[in-house]
C-alpha cells in the first residue's frame, strides 16, 4: 500500500509548479525527501530555487494542501530546507528537455 500512496504523492507533487519555471516541482528536483509510511502519514523534505523565491510564502502550503488531500494520506509533515542548495543539476532529464538545455 506504501507503495502505491507514494506513487499517488508523487502525482500530487507532479502537479505543483515554480510560478517562474514552468516545469512541475518534482521534475525541478525541488523533493529533497519523500517518506510515506504504511500509516498514510508523510514526511516531505522541500526546497526552493532561491531562498528569496517569491513563491516562498505560497508554495510549501499549497505542497502541503495537495499531498493531503491525496487519498489514503492520514497526516503531512513538510520540512523546508536549503542544504543543499538548490541548482540546475538537480533537474531531472525530462525538465532539462522541456526547458530546451537538453
Amino acid at each position: 500500500m506504501a507503495d502505491t500512496l507514494e506513487k499517488k504523492v508523487i502525482d500530487a507533487l507532479k502537479s505543483c509548479y515554480d510560478p517562474e519555471i514552468p516545469v512541475d516541482i518534482y521534475e525541478l528536483g525541488l523533493i529533497y525527501g519523500l517518506k510515506v509510511d504504511k500509516s498514510g502519514a508523510v514526511a516531505v523534505q522541500m526546497t526552493l530555487t532561491a531562498p528569496n523565491c517569491p513563491a516562498a510564502g505560497s508554495l510549501p502550503g499549497e505542497v502541503e494542501q495537495k499531498v493531503r488531500a491525496v487519498e489514503g494520506v492520514t497526516d503531512v509533515k513538510l520540512e523546508l530546507v536549503w542544504d543543499p542548495p538548490w541548482g540546475r543539476e538537480r533537474l531531472s532529464p525530462a525538465a532539462l528537455v522541456q526547458l530546451g538545455l537538453m
